[in-house]
């Protein structure tokens, strides 16, 4: 992770299928949704993080703030951009923002933190099982 540097810009490009579209409002408005928006951007920032990361080692998104201001259309075409802002330890720090072909139809920021992936399992063990203990 020591190679981690700010100002690192990265992007994505995707296409906005079925699975990421509202039912809700009907065939008509089948529209991106914001969860699959914040999937795909945390998605985006995992994927380009792993290439800094050690063998057992993994992040978990710790911080999501977004504003989705545009509605994209089933089948249209979405590109994700990040650029690390921070990196304080094993926390980072990334500005992101997505646009379609028309319009930016997000900006804000996500935070990931680096885990040792067997570690958390550990932690997540003990956790589950006070659950299961006090139910």
């Amino acid at each position: 992770m020591n190679e981690l540097k700010t100002g690192v810009v990265f992007s994505r490009a995707l296409n906005v299928d079925r699975a990421r579209t509202i039912d809700f409002l009907g065939e008509a408005l089948r529209i991106y949704a914001t969860p699959e928006l914040v999937r795909d951007l945390e998605q985006t920032c995992l994927d380009h993080l792993q290439t800094y990361l050690g063998e057992g080692e993994s992040s978990v998104g710790t911080e999501v703030s977004i504003a989705h201001t545009g509605a994209t259309p089933l089948g249209g075409d979405v590109r994700i951009e990040a650029e690390i802002t921070a990196v304080d330890g094993r926390s980072v720090t990334f500005r992101v923002s997505a646009a379609d072909s028309v319009e930016t139809i997000c900006t804000g920021t996500h935070k990931r933190f680096v885990v040792d992936i067997a570690k958390l399992a550990a932690r997540v063990q003990k956790k589950t099982d006070a659950v299961r203990a006090a139910a």
